[in-house]
């Protein structure tokens, strides 16, 4: 018998899996936090015997090395990833025997990146699972832009060929257990879904239904920005993490709190946009903690700014503090929890700002008010609809752009509101008078807005 756990990291994007039999398993992608998939395997009662790695991420740090070191485990590695500690390399076809009669066999899919290998886990011959990384992922393919932009044509060709080596490789039954895909930048487009099998990316998959060049062209032209922190994740990889500290960061009070934004340092808010804008220590910034916090904090901070962190509650901090090591920013500089009265000198006052809906917004133009529409969504998301008149830039570009924004006050948008309150805050913290719109971007037509299509 054999089993397939899945470890889901919501605010990445991504999965990491435990596989195994009675007695001993393979760790596939795991987290920089590996107490969760030490404690996965406790519940299970196995042996972590092997960590393999599908390629050397993009998009956060690994926990492969060090759940290597505390488990004993052999750390399976691609042999053609350039890396600067001792692995077990593993290369096209090469076989690990995971627990009696389950074998793990790895298969070159390069494309996500040169060195991509994904690996099937076979019960007794029988190929039961297949674990493909950035590889085959759900109704699309891992991006091939992130290692080399003269590579990535050629990549793409690369995914297009492994991609059907994989379906060559398996049954119509045998499940697609991508590590990216749920939300992941890594994933070359968003496709919904939650689960998928060989069979079913046979007829839903372009890397399988489109010839080689339709696809390339198809798969290039819907490329997005990267985040800007990747760019620190391959290194990070490359060398070897050091382990995590999850240890609780020092207390700031009201005085640090004021201090540390005085120095420049990043403060940062992680309470839900509605308390957020209704009151906040100025100059803070709001990364909802139940948001995509990693993604949108580590693109937007200045790589190795101070950040500390607020929120109601220790736990939230906890939580925060976790997700963000995954994506190397391991250690914030303070955190203050309880009221935010508490988080101001006496004498001080909170900021606030207005929050709105698009049918605000519409009333506000028909009395003729001049205000400015800032649009934050993605390019891709923009081009298929936008308010007439508006000011497009990505949330992500924005903290770099702000004297680009027009003056006036500023109505700021994105497709439902997340994005828009942390751009709100960007702004409210620059000194701009602005409103935030809480609202699903589909409600733009329905208050009676212009919405411009191309």
């Amino acid at each position: 018998m054999f089993f397939v756990d899945t470890l889901e990291f919501a605010g990445l994007g991504n999965r990491s899996y435990l596989a195994g039999g009675d007695g001993a398993a393979v760790v596939v992608d795991p987290p920089r936090d590996i107490d969760q998939v030490i404690g996965a395997a406790a519940r299970r009662g196995v042996r972590i015997a092997f960590v393999a790695e599908t390629h050397l991420h993009n998009d956060y740090v690994t926990g492969g090395l060090e759940l290597a070191r505390v488990t004993g485990a052999a750390y399976l590695v691609p042999a053609a990833a350039k890396v600067s500690f001792a692995r077990t390399p593993v290369a096209d076809g090469d076989t690990v025997a995971v627990d009696d009669g389950l074998v793990l066999r790895a298969i070159a899919t390069p494309g996500h990146t040169p060195h991509h290998t994904s690996y099937a886990l076979e019960d007794r011959g029988r190929a039961v699972a297949a674990f493909t990384g950035g590889s085959l992922l759900i109704g699309t393919v891992g991006r091939p832009d992130l290692v080399e932009p003269r590579l990535t044509e050629e990549l793409a060709r690369a995914q297009h060929a492994s991609a059907h080596r994989l379906a060559d490789e398996f049954d119509d039954e045998v499940p697609v257990l991508p590590t990216h895909g749920f939300g992941s930048f890594c994933s070359s487009s968003q496709a919904e879904g939650d689960s998928t099998t060989i069979g079913k990316e046979r007829t839903a998959n372009d890397a399988l239904t489109l010839d080689v060049d339709t696809f390339v062209a198809r798969t290039l032209a819907g490329l997005e920005d990267v985040p800007a922190y990747y760019a620190h994740m391959g290194p990070v990889n490359a060398a070897g993490p050091a382990p995590v500290d999850l240890t609780p960061p020092e207390p700031a009070d009201a005085r640090q709190i004021a201090e540390r934004l005085a120095a420049g340092e990043w403060v940062v808010d992680l309470r839900n946009r509605v308390a957020f804008a209704a009151g906040h220590v100025a100059g803070s910034y709001n990364f909802e903690g139940d948001g995509k916090l990693a993604t949108y904090l580590a693109w937007l901070i200045p790589w190795g700014k101070p950040v500390t962190l607020l929120a109601g509650t220790p736990e939230r901090i906890a939580d925060a503090q976790r997700e963000l090591a995954r994506v190397g920013i391991d250690r914030p500089a303070a955190a203050a929890t309880g009221d935010p009265a508490g988080w101001i000198r006496r004498g001080e006052r909170l900021a606030s700002f207005p929050r709105a809906a698009f049918a605000d917004l519409a009333a506000v133009r028909e009395r003729g008010e001049a205000v400015v529409v800032l649009d934050v969504r993605r390019a891709s998301e923009r081009a298929e609809g936008h308010v007439a008149g508006s000011v497009h830039i990505p949330v992500h570009e924005l903290y770099g752009r702000i004297g680009d924004v027009p003056e006036g006050t500023v109505w700021v948008h994105c497709a439902g509101g997340m994005r828009a309150a942390i751009a709100a805050s960007l702004l409210d913290a620059a000194g701009r008078r602005v409103v935030a719109v809480d609202d699903g971007f589909a409600a733009a037509v329905d208050a009676g807005l212009v919405v411009s299509r191309p």
